[in-house]
């Protein structure tokens, strides 16, 4: 591009995409009395955020700091380091100081006090525009032309910004009705960035098919007080529900970097499932064993143990027939059935996206280090975390640790005004 005949805004500061690790960063940049212009593609800004928040705006977790830094598996030293300057904590200090009370769940979950997003994120805009932050919607990033000026398309046509200090904080793969496309990705790796492979997380899982008796009987069903296990690893108790496709719901989540690593080694992941979680095999048989007279042993199922329902029909749909005819086989399938998983639903239905801008990349404070000057954030880089406030702390944290590093850019004077 021959920038004679092109205009070129020059900004001190420019973040990409208005989610809560772009809008974090914007704030920590703005409180130190910097110039931030804020770009985003869609409409308005905090699109997803809104979305999650319909059911219950879950904020962040309040268990102790090793066990949630200990929920982002493999990444847990990655963002422990962002855990370490703004953690679960530090959020409901900074969610209150919006004017918004917040309360812990019998989950431990934390959530606002109106269980909306809404107006958390109207009072956080509200205070970012009263500090200066000069917000750009419907403008799109599109990366950077021949003398790396940031090329933005607008309703009203291509603009190019120059800017000391750029964070990216674009979002992964999932829900990209509300901006998360990962149009980001193809750009990163052309300028020779690793970027691992986006794969969708917190999402449900397939199966073969259900049985048509079945699905027309259990579809949407909830599958509560039970456990699953994964790959030999311990039981976690939860509830999830039965899918026209397969599986879903808060206890398939938590286990879904565990599911999909498992169908990546070996294509395909079978989960157990504990119907009975409070009852030994041994107690099971023992009810079993008992003397039913004229009844049917769906009768029998439910007058010993109470299973019945949406359970008693896993048992029939995922057990092997000839168990219901030996007791002792049948209570061990009903504390370990097993549902074999073959792949999770696409990206676009997913909560999250594991995947992203790899960790070798960045140097301490989320700058690129082949892009000195250019930081990012939030969901596009390279963890994982399960829902439960820990994919909202991980990317306030991050987007927090980036404006501290854009602030220490910026101090240093490393880019010519």
């Amino acid at each position: 591009m021959d920038h004679s005949t092109q205009h070129i805004t020059s900004v001190e500061v420019c973040i990409i995409g208005g989610g809560p690790a772009g809008l974090m960063a914007a704030e920590v940049l703005a409180r130190a009395g910097r110039a931030v212009h804020l770009y985003d593609a869609m409409p308005s800004l905090g699109r997803k955020f809104l979305l999650a928040g319909i059911g219950g705006m879950n904020i962040t977790h309040s268990e102790d700091k090793a066990n949630f830094a200990r929920r982002y598996t493999d990444s847990t030293d990655w963002v422990g380091s962002w855990l370490a300057q703004f953690d679960a904590q530090q959020v409901r200090e900074w969610v209150h100081g919006l004017g918004i009370e917040t309360f812990v769940g019998s989950s431990g979950r934390v959530f606002p006090k109106e269980m909306k997003a809404a107006p958390l994120l109207r009072a956080w805009l509200q205070r970012l525009r009263s500090m200066g932050v000069k917000i750009h919607t419907r403008s799109r990033w599109l990366g950077w032309d021949a003398q790396g000026a940031l090329h933005i398309a607008t309703v009203d046509g291509a603009q190019y910004v120059q800017a000391n200090a750029v964070l990216l904080a674009l979002g992964g793969g999932s829900w990209p009705r509300l901006g998360s496309d990962a149009a980001w990705l193809p750009i990163l790796q052309q300028r020779a960035i690793a970027v691992a492979a986006l794969q969708a997380s917190n999402c449900g899982f397939e199966v073969a098919a259900w049985s048509p008796y079945f699905a027309a009987r259990y579809l949407g069903a909830p599958v509560k007080n039970c456990a699953l296990s994964v790959a030999g690893q311990a039981f976690r108790q939860g509830e999830w529900v039965i899918t026209a496709s397969g599986v879903e719901g808060s206890l398939i989540y938590a286990l879904s970097a565990q599911i999909r690593q498992q169908i990546n080694q070996t294509g395909c992941c079978t989960v157990l499932l504990d119907c009975l979680p409070h009852k030994s095999v041994a107690q099971i048989q023992s009810a079993l064993e008992k003397t039913r007279g004229k009844k049917t042993l769906t009768k029998h199922l439910q007058a010993q143990l109470g299973l019945d329902g949406v359970k008693a029909a896993l048992l029939r749909e995922c057990a092997p027939p000839d168990s219901f005819n030996d007791m002792s086989q049948l209570a061990r399938y009903i504390k370990a059935l097993p549902i074999e998983l073959l792949r999770p639903r696409p990206l676009a239905e997913a909560i999250s996206t594991a995947g992203g801008v790899c960790a070798e990349n960045f140097d301490q404070h989320l700058m690129l280090q082949q892009l000195p000057g250019v930081f990012c954030a939030g969901e596009m880089l390279n963890w994982d975390a399960p829902t439960g406030g820990y994919l909202l702390t991980a990317c306030l944290a991050s987007g927090f640790v980036a404006g501290q590093g854009m602030l220490r850019w910026l101090a240093a004077g490393s880019v010519a005004d």
